[in-house]
């Protein structure tokens, strides 16, 4: 990507006062600390601050070095805005007494400790506990944002007593909450659309409507997939796994809730169909001797989560190719870690190819 060039990095304070000093006779006491060099100071600092603020409004001016807000008027140029945050969704299983009714808006929550708030989840529709004690009812978190996708059975909390309610618990991790868009990926929009405009519902086209709808981290358009006229949009959430439910059809309404009529963003005579991203799991086991820096279990940890951001480093891709070497690199790399042997991965030593709808996600991690 080109660099701002260096205008006006030249005009500081001591340049600006030399020029000034220059200009007058000769025969003046223009030394430091004099009256004519103490005079013209106060003027050269402003005229510097002024060049420093004038390289400011040029960085501010382009999309690739702007940022916050001018980067969102930017992008408005082109209607293009910053998608704002999502509420995580899933599903609470609640036990008590057959009979109970529990309302809408009943919150429950994780539990709270010192190094996590708990987080609020609110049940979207009335429920009733059934004759064997349980009821299952659809939930949205509280606050929109990432924090909202928590794991399974984390979910044990009721914000307030209902009469009758023994316990809750979530089966499942709750999905598709994203934050608000960071500059990142709304200037990588910003650019794709720019460059690679739509025209009259070509692929770019269909990239750039899916990439509109909150909570969509990637996107591959599949033409003729299933003959003439069809298209398949393939999807990840932002954390470049596969994209939820919630999302997918959010895309879907946006870009064609009917095939073929020309409602929503495609043609008409499109027949658009919206998918998840096939997950593929990526097992990973290893020996590894250790330096003594770090247990075995904090290893473990940081390795995942090295894993966990190859994974999505690759996802959707040119070359999303799962590579051996690379992951016992990421092992290697660790801090605590000496040295491993007999690292497989899916059960074996070879590359995982991951298809154009697929998604590499990570599955279990076992280091001894």
């Amino acid at each position: 990507m080109a660099s701002l060039p260096e205008y006006l990095t030249d005009q500081t304070e001591e340049a600006i006062r030399q020029r000034m000093l220059d200009s007058l006779p000769a025969d003046l006491d223009k030394s430091e600390g004099s009256f004519t060099w103490d005079a013209l100071s106060p003027a050269a600092i402003e005229l510097a601050l002024a060049a420093i603020w004038a390289q400011e409004v040029l960085r501010r001016g382009f999309a690739s070095t702007t940022f916050g807000q001018y980067l969102d008027l930017r992008c408005e140029e082109h209607g293009i805005t910053r998608r704002q945050a999502v509420k995580a969704t899933g599903q609470v299983t609640f036990t008590g007494t057959p009979g109970t009714v529990i309302p809408a808006g009943t919150r429950v929550s994780t539990a709270s400790s010192e190094a996590a708030p708990a987080i609020f989840f609110a049940t979207k529709s009335d429920a009733t506990i059934g004759a064997g004690g349980t009821v299952t009812v659809d939930i949205e978190a509280v606050e929109a944002g990432v924090s909202g996708n928590v794991a399974a059975k984390t979910i044990t909390m009721l914000a307030q007593p209902v009469a009758g309610v023994t316990a809750v618990t979530n089966a499942s991790g709750t999905s598709g909450g994203s934050d608000d868009e960071d500059d990142a990926s709304l200037l990588a929009r910003f650019l794709a659309k720019v460059r690679s405009p739509g025209t009259s519902g070509n692929k770019a086209d269909y990239i750039n409507w899916a990439l509109e709808v909150p909570g969509v981290g990637g996107v591959q358009v599949l033409p003729l997939w299933n003959g003439p006229g069809t298209v398949k949009v393939v999807l990840l959430g932002t954390d470049k796994k596969p994209a939820s439910q919630a999302v997918v059809d959010a895309v879907q309404n946006y870009i064609a809730p009917t095939a073929g009529t020309g409602k929503g963003k495609a043609p008409i005579g499109a027949s658009v169909t919206v998918v998840a991203a096939t997950p593929v799991v990526i097992n990973v086991t290893a020996t590894v001797t250790l330096t003594g820096t770090k247990t075995l279990a904090e290893i473990q940890t940081s390795f995942q989560a090295a894993l966990t951001d190859y994974l999505a480093e690759i996802a959707f891709s040119s070359d999303p190719t799962v590579r051996y070497v690379k992951i016992g690199s990421l092992l290697l790399d660790q801090d605590g870690v000496k040295d491993y042997i007999n690292l497989q991965v899916n059960g074996g030593t070879a590359n995982i190819e991951i298809a154009q709808d697929q998604v590499a996600v990570v599955g279990t991690v076992t280091l001894s």
